[in-house]
């Protein structure tokens, strides 16, 4: 059994206020590994009070003393990568042999350092100085699906603008979120300047979103504990940044290469078992084109190998928990009860595994716009088909949801899908598979979220705008904003 005894506290590794400890359950084994200390609203107070001591010094480090201390955090995180590649295939499931949940966070780190260089914290505009100060204390609550790497975001980026942190990450990957703090402390981030709080949410994550000395608040997780983070967070009037749920589209247009975007839409919807908020878990298909793209589906769906995440042959893990597992379960359940056609997989566990929160890839054929699992966030290896009659109505299928964090086209005429693409109401749209650039925002419309991560976007989510009047001659040397 693995232990994880204290909180990380200015600087400290630390006891929590009232004793309690979390046993982690191994999705593939179904019994624990690992005990975990968890905080409450005291430990979050001794949290904050100590961001609150040290911003005053770290807000004021210079841009090169910040990619210095970014340099040093990537050093040390590389250094621990087979760690955190193990790590998190006991806690969550996640096979050994998906390096991306563990390589792409220094990616993102070397990103932020990047646009940290090249950063105008003041420009001009007219005879004016417009500057960009860090926000203050930031409190991070990252989940669990990207275990590492939306956390890393949330981190760098905070530190890279000059603000101090209390992290908060999901009880099912605090195991790896206690890694990320020992990363931090043999990096030498200055004390204060990084604090974790493992906690129950109804507990640490209310405290951090009413707490007055909290700035700042930047959520991941689910639509319904986004909504309660901002109205928590209105009270004190600070600023919120969520990343909420998903149910992007993948729009196929009748001239596109079917088979290329049928095996992408299963790579990229069964990439981590499903639970990506990201998915395009709703497909989009002609007609006259459903059931040889089915038949396509169900292909590429029978590819992947089940298993251990912690054999490098596994190409697909378990659910992350029982209660995801019987969410899961319980939303394939409704697809057959209100008139899917199941294309592959279903309710039966795979194959040889009798044991472990195990999901088969499953496709539905015949879904309607109306049916649960065409409206709701599985967050597992579930594939809904839905028919569309013209290019209106695939924009307006799409388009009926509360959600609007991703969406995809696949066409030949690039005219025609650029229109599409423009059409979907969503905050990040890929044409034919296009990769993501990590410069880049990440974000969504409507309930799926408000602001933006990454890049330089993601940077100014950290930092207020103060307006400086009467300093003409040196508003003179400066960048032109906005030119």
């Amino acid at each position: 059994m693995r232990q994880y005894p204290h909180l990380y506290i200015d600087g400290r590794w630390t006891d929590p206020v009232e004793p309690h400890e979390l046993e982690l359950v191994d999705p593939t084994r179904e019994e624990p590994f690992a005990r975990v200390a968890l905080g409450n609203a005291a430990d979050a107070e001794h949290a904050v009070a100590a961001a609150r001591r040290a911003f005053d010094s770290f807000s004021t480090t210079s841009v090169d003393d910040r990619i210095a201390l970014i340099d040093r955090i990537i050093d040390v995180y590389e250094s621990h990568l087979d760690d955190f590649s193990e790590l998190i295939a006991r806690e969550v499931g996640i096979p050994v042999g998906n390096r991306a949940q563990v390589t792409g966070p220094a990616e993102h780190m070397r990103v932020a350092r990047e646009i940290l260089r090249a950063y105008p914290f003041e420009s001009r505009m007219g005879g004016a100085v417009v500057r960009r100060e860090p926000i203050g204390v930031c409190a991070l609550i990252s989940p669990w699906n990207w275990p590492i790497q939306t956390g890393v975001i949330k981190v760098i980026y905070a530190l890279a603008a000059g603000c101090t942190v209390v992290a908060k990450p999901s009880l099912n990957s605090a195991a790896s979120g206690a890694l990320l703090a020992q990363v931090l402390h043999e990096a030498e981030v200055p004390p204060g300047v990084f604090n974790l709080v493992n906690g129950r949410g109804r507990e640490v994550g209310d405290a951090l979103s009413h707490h007055p000395d909290v700035d700042m608040i930047s959520f991941t997780g689910s639509t319904a504990a986004g909504k309660q983070v901002g109205a928590a967070a209105a009270g004190t009037v600070k600023r919120v940044c969520l990343e909420l749920g998903g149910k992007s589209a993948n729009i196929v247009l009748p001239d596109a290469d079917l088979e290329r975007a049928a095996r992408w839409n299963i790579q990229r919807c069964f990439f981590n078992a499903g639970q990506s908020c990201h998915a395009p878990s709703r497909m989009l298909v002609h007609e006259s084109q459903v059931d040889e793209v089915a038949a396509l589906l169900a292909d590429e769906a029978r590819r992947y190998r089940l298993g251990d995440p912690l054999d490098m042959s596994t190409t697909m893990g378990p659910v992350v928990s029982a209660a995801q597992f019987k969410s899961i379960r319980d939303h394939i359940q409704s697809g057959l009860d209100e008139g899917g056609r199941l294309v592959t997989g279903g309710l039966e566990r795979p194959d040889g595994l009798d044991r472990g929160y195990f999901v088969q890839p499953t496709v539905f054929n015949g879904v309607t716009p109306d049916m649960t699992i065409a409206r709701e966030e599985v967050f597992g290896p579930v594939l809904a088909v839905l028919p569309y009659r013209n290019e209106d109505d695939a924009l307006r299928i799409a388009n009926d949801s509360p959600y609007g964090l991703g969406g995809y086209v696949f066409g030949g005429d690039r005219t025609r899908a650029r229109r599409v693409v423009n059409g979907l109401r969503a905050g990040r749209v890929s044409y034919n598979g296009a990769a993501t650039d990590s410069y880049t925002p990440m974000g969504g419309y409507k309930q799926s979220g408000i602001g933006r991560s990454m890049g330089r976007f993601g940077l100014e989510e950290y930092l207020e705008v103060k307006s400086v009047y009467g300093f003409e001659d040196e508003a003179q040397a400066l960048p032109t904003l906005f030119g």
